[in-house]
């Protein structure tokens, strides 16, 4: 069990509702942090990298000596990060590509006090049936997956009904590979 309570560094509910189902006591303090990488962070190191650009924000900011728990979520098709679409056209764009086809998500977490850091990510790979037309233009008018990685959340209609195969981490594709964040913030 963990005891002493941390700041999440995130604005994300999911996040949010993973750390309460844990029984981790936290309190969100939520920044926005511009999400450029450096050309030679490689593409799937880039989560981490951001987590931790998130985590030293919060820290710079924040005079606590508490632990700050930052994290990156993001889906990767092919060469290919998909991140948050900016419309419904590139919404169903993404879920075009993803339709039938397996995915990877990754999430970077970062974990930070004045003294030390630890970092780490997480892959699960997904495996989605084929999504016709109908079932994008329903998706995506219907939960308007505007601000999730990939346009698609695991715990919408589409991962329930969509969602052929997991291999990894189900609150790893959510927001926080929690096994791995608790044997973290036990060693931490």
């Amino acid at each position: 069990m963990i005891k002493q309570s941390i700041i999440l560094a995130s604005k994300s509910p999911r996040r949010k509702f993973l750390l309460d189902q844990a029984d981790i006591q936290h309190e969100v303090v939520g920044y926005d942090v511009e999400e450029n990488v450096p050309d030679h962070i490689a593409l799937e190191e880039s989560p981490e990298y951001l987590a931790l650009k998130k985590g030293r924000y919060a820290l710079d900011l924040l005079d606590t000596q508490r632990i700050i728990l930052a994290a990156d979520t993001s889906v990767f098709w092919r060469d290919e990060i998909l991140n948050k679409p900016d419309d419904r056209t590139e919404a169903i764009e993404m879920l075009r590509k993803l339709s039938a086809e397996t995915h990877s998500v990754i999430t970077g977490v970062a974990l930070l006090t004045q003294e030390k850091t630890h970092s780490f990510s997480v892959k699960s790979e997904v495996l989605l049936d084929e999504i016709s037309e109908a079932e994008l233009d329903y998706y995506v008018d219907n939960y308007r997956p505007y601000d999730k990685a990939g346009s698609y959340g695991i715990q919408d209609w589409i991962g329930w009904v969509k969602i052929k195969s997991i291999t990894g981490s189900y609150s790893n594709i959510l927001g926080l590979p929690m096994r791995e964040l608790y044997q973290a913030l036990l060693r931490f």
